[in-house]
């Protein structure tokens, strides 16, 4: 644990333009991301079972997403960072920089949505190793959350796999979609974000993977494959 007798706080999350190899990453800009994640990521009304967890009704149509995710910004104070594959420059996916808490050096990445194009696959990976990278090393964060409905298995999954550490059920914690939600908590501090970005760096490395884009090694057994061989090197 870092030494915290002269902390001040970090710096709270703002629109950020982050460039990696497989995704970018653009401040949300209403006229120019709206339709583009409405349409091209996220399938019109298709959105809904995409989002089946988020607390918010199912949507009508565009006016009403727009309408969410305006006050979610304006009112909650959510940074939203859209992603686009740089392969083929459509927009792909969000996730948000949420409940930040920059006096405690805390923040929540949350509302992720991958759109069926970047669904498993690196760009995935990448945006949130990159928005990752942006909290602990530009902002100096100390705690980094990832919150889901305790039934959504692949929300749960995927942190896991991100390298996020299981906290705990929240229970009874939220109304979502006018019934009880119980949350599922993890997060990432930071004494553990350098080897888990070690994993992420190599796991995204064009050397792991084949000609026809299929992984050699998953995340998970590089983390714990570079786990062992620190513990042995310390033993």
């Amino acid at each position: 644990m870092r030494d915290l007798a002269n902390w001040k706080g970090c710096p709270a999350p703002r629109p950020v333009f982050i460039e990696g190899r497989y995704v970018r990453l653009e401040p949300y800009d209403r006229a120019q991301h709206l339709k583009a994640l409405w349409g091209d990521a996220f399938g019109g009304l298709a959105i809904n079972p995409l989002l089946r967890y988020f607390t918010q009704d199912d949507f009508s149509g565009i006016d009403a997403f727009d309408a969410w995710l305006t006050a979610a910004q304006e009112k909650s104070g959510w940074v939203t960072e859209v992603f686009r594959d740089k392969s083929t420059g459509k927009v792909v996916g969000m996730a948000n920089y949420m409940r930040a808490d920059p006096a405690n050096g805390v923040v929540e990445v949350g509302a992720v949505a991958h759109g069926p194009l970047m669904a498993r696959s690196t760009l995935s990976t990448e945006a949130q190793y990159l928005m990752a990278r942006h909290v602990f090393e530009d902002l100096g964060y100390r705690r980094y959350e990832w919150k889901c409905h305790s039934e959504n298995q692949p929300s749960r999954t995927t942190a896991a796999r991100l390298g996020f550490t299981f906290e705990g059920i929240f229970r009874q914690h939220m109304i979502s979609k006018h019934a009880n939600r119980d949350t599922a908590w993890f997060s990432i501090i930071d004494s553990e974000w350098p080897p888990i970005k070690a994993a992420f760096e190599a796991w995204l490395s064009p050397e792991n993977f084949h000609g026809d884009g299929r992984q050699k090694r998953c995340l998970k057994d590089i983390r714990a494959d570079m786990k062992a061989r620190s513990e042995l090197e310390s033993a």
